[in-house]
């Protein structure tokens, strides 16, 4: 596919930090492509990089093949929106939608036509006279995008821009921006610190930590095939759950430093022992198996209705989950199985996947 943004052995330094470190990442255009990483792991540097509101230290940037190095960002033809919003204050939602085309000599009647089109888009026909302080969150956020797709740009930047909304209606917004996405045949890329607004959203997820791209891919890739114990633990809700061990003698079983030092089985050969880090994900750890390999002490459980979540009182902590509302109450003894295909082991020095 055609690369819509193209960006190879960028590097940014500010001062003696270094904050991306040797970037490689090719957006084909159409796709949805997410950033996800921990504050601090260099994904909002990388997106304004892309917008020109950051300058980088060396590297190539491309957008629509061209080179974007030098290029200030009103003429990258991208847009952006941001987690403020950013409106104009003094202007009503109509205003807002038809600035930037104002600005670049559009006709006013023409501005019009191409705002009503917009925002019978994504909802805002009836709200057209407004101001951003009579409008909820949710509706700032669709003015935020509207302004940006009238511009009908190369690219779409999100900078985190559901973090001021409440739970239910982030949920509802990200369906709305990957529907929209698909509704215009958009080039996006979406910045988050929440794992499940990346895998729910995108068709390509990259995992940052420290200015490194740790791993992508897509979304079920990187949850089936980890690279690392770093993406392993980021990657997944609840998180993996992570144990200590080593490979047994004959190399096809880990024995576990966890209470009752269990033996589980694993699916292929490895160097009996050798230390390892097992990973579990609380998914794949069946509750209550009547052929159970190990057992766990419950120490609180936390039912939603739908899930039961079990963490359980030992050295280290589990988290389990199972469905429905739960049969175990804080105290009882879980009894535990997981499949060997579903273990992950991980050495125990470099975190790197075995």
């Amino acid at each position: 596919m055609t690369p819509q943004i193209d960006i190879r052995n960028v590097d940014k330094h500010y001062g003696a930090f270094h904050a991306l470190k040797d970037i490689n990442l090719t957006i084909p255009k159409g796709a949805f492509v997410a950033l996800v990483g921990p504050s601090g792991c260099g994904k909002s540097t990388l997106l304004r990089s892309i917008a020109g509101l950051e300058t980088i230290s060396s590297g190539q940037l491309e957008i629509a093949g061209e080179t974007m190095n030098d290029v200030p960002p009103r003429k990258r033809d991208v847009a952006m929106v941001f987690q403020s919003y950013a409106l104009y204050p003094h202007m009503n939602v109509l205003g807002n939608l038809t600035y930037s085309l104002r600005f670049k000599g559009v006709g006013k009647d023409e501005a019009r036509r191409k705002a009503d089109e917009v925002a019978a888009a994504i909802g805002l026909q009836d709200l057209l006279e407004r101001y951003p302080r009579e409008l909820s969150g949710g509706q700032r956020q669709r003015v935020a995008m509207g302004r940006a797709i009238i511009r009908n740009p190369k690219a779409f930047l999100f900078d985190e821009p559901l973090s001021n909304l409440d739970a239910a209606l982030r949920v509802h917004m990200r369906m709305e921006i990957r529907a929209l996405h698909d509704r215009l045949g958009a080039t996006s890329v979406y910045v988050t610190h929440d794992q499940i607004e990346a895998m729910t959203m995108a068709d390509h997820v990259v995992v940052m930590r420290a200015g490194v791209i740790e791993q992508q891919g897509a979304p079920l890739d990187l949850y089936d095939r980890p690279a690392n114990r770093f993406v392993a633990g980021f990657i997944g809700s609840p998180a993996m759950n992570f144990i200590d061990g080593r490979v047994a003698a004959g190399g096809t079983a880990v024995e576990l430093d966890f209470p009752g030092a269990p033996a589980l089985a694993l699916e292929g050969r490895f160097d009996p022992g050798r230390p390892v880090t097992v990973g579990l994900r609380p998914e794949h750890l069946a509750v209550g198996a009547p052929d159970a390999q190990f057992e766990a002490p419950i120490r609180v459980v936390e039912s939603t209705g739908s899930l039961a979540y079990y963490t359980t009182a030992t050295a280290p902590e589990l988290m389990l989950v199972e469905q429905g509302r739960g049969r175990l109450r804080a105290g009882d003894t879980a009894p535990l199985r997981i499949a060997p295909g579903d273990i992950h082991l991980f050495d125990q020095d470099t975190g790197a996947t075995l």
